[in-house]
């Protein structure tokens, strides 16, 4: 917001006026010591080339008022040019600020020069900027993405309403069929991007947590899917503590459940679900079987709508917000998301949340 402020001096200026009204002061308390010094040593007995006070002061006030003079005028200029120089890299970072408000966020300073105040500022700046640049640059694949993903079912719906419209005799229990399950997708999505936004936001209250609770609730939850998937659930762990919002940690441990489940060995697959209790961190480990993944896939699955179309099975999809909503949460409440391939297949998966 911007405010509308009366014009005023600028700051090199009052550089300028303090040094030179400083200089000022220093030469005129100089000139009234120096006065006073010379009246206290003359006296009216001796021969000086002034014969009262009146005569030194008549003496003494045009000097004084040159060398004021001249103090002044350097002042004036030695302050200005001293000035501009100090305040050179300040200028550098007022020009990068207005071309960031102006929407251009890859410009950088890189100031050069000793490691002085203007240099940690600047360096802050642009470290500040390449975050901004990089988060626009993510909202905006994100964005593009969203909009793309939430498309797709209209589309759908729209094509089976026209096919509808053009062939009467279509059966209308499979239109109906297959529209609930586009309109379920629908639903799904929009209901993940509105959990992506609220673990982004923080917007949360936090209560104390106890991970090993969150994974045996999420397991018990998804053991029907499990055994639909012919997928072994295996539970272990100690008490891990942490704070946060029990309800968003339980996404985040249904999510990863989830995702081992349906990424997985075709028959016979397992899913390992552990907690621990580090000195100053709660985890939760979700390990499954599965294909070996490429480290290339692996570094991709925690981005917003990344599937792994490579592990997933055919009725599985998902909307693929499965992991990015599961790194969202733990980064909102200041933990860490690793994820790693298996070397016999799969994918294993790490949270460190901080210890309550």
């Amino acid at each position: 917001m911007l405010v509308d402020r009366q014009p005023g001096l600028s700051v090199r200026l009052k550089l300028t006026l303090s040094y030179a009204g400083f200089l000022m002061l220093a030469g005129a308390v100089l000139l009234v010591a120096g006065y006073f010094s010379l009246s206290r040593g003359f006296h009216p007995g001796v021969v000086f080339t002034v014969r009262s006070h009146a005569d030194l002061l008549h003496s003494f006030a045009p000097i004084a008022a040159t060398v004021l003079g001249f103090l002044l005028a350097f002042g004036l200029l030695g302050g200005w040019l001293l000035a501009g120089h100090m305040l050179a890299p300040l200028s550098r970072i007022n020009d990068a600020t207005r071309m960031a408000a102006r929407g251009s966020l890859a410009h950088r300073i890189e100031m050069d020069g000793p490691n002085d105040e203007f240099r940690e500022l600047a360096d802050s700046f642009d470290t500040m900027l390449e975050r901004l640049e990089a988060h626009v640059a993510e909202q905006q694949r994100f964005a593009a993405n969203a909009s793309h993903e939430l498309r797709t079912p209209l589309a759908i719906t729209r094509t089976l309403l026209d096919v509808a419209r053009m062939d009467p005799d279509r059966d209308t229990a499979a239109l109906v069929d297959r529209l609930q399950v586009v309109n379920t997708r629908a639903i799904n999505l929009t209901e993940a991007l509105l959990l992506l936004s609220r673990a982004e936001q923080r917007l949360f209250a936090h209560e104390q947590v106890d991970l090993s609770l969150a994974a045996e609730d999420a397991t018990e939850t998804l053991l029907p899917l499990a055994e639909r998937h012919g997928v072994a659930l295996e539970t272990t762990g100690d008490m891990a503590l942490t704070s946060g919002s029990p309800a968003l940690l339980l996404q985040l441990t249904t999510n990863l459940v989830h995702n081992a489940i349906v990424h997985n060995l075709a028959e016979h697959g397992t899913v390992w679900v552990t907690t621990a209790a580090e000195p100053r961190a709660a985890v939760l480990i979700v390990e499954n079987t599965g294909a070996r993944l490429s480290p290339h896939l692996v570094a991709t699955l925690a981005e917003p709508f990344q599937r792994g179309t490579e592990r997933v099975h055919a009725d599985q999809a998902g909307v693929g917000l499965g992991l990015a909503i599961v790194k969202r949460i733990a980064e909102a409440h200041d933990g860490t998301l690793d994820l790693a391939g298996r070397p016999d297949g799969g994918l294993r998966v790490t949270v460190r949340l901080p210890a309550a």
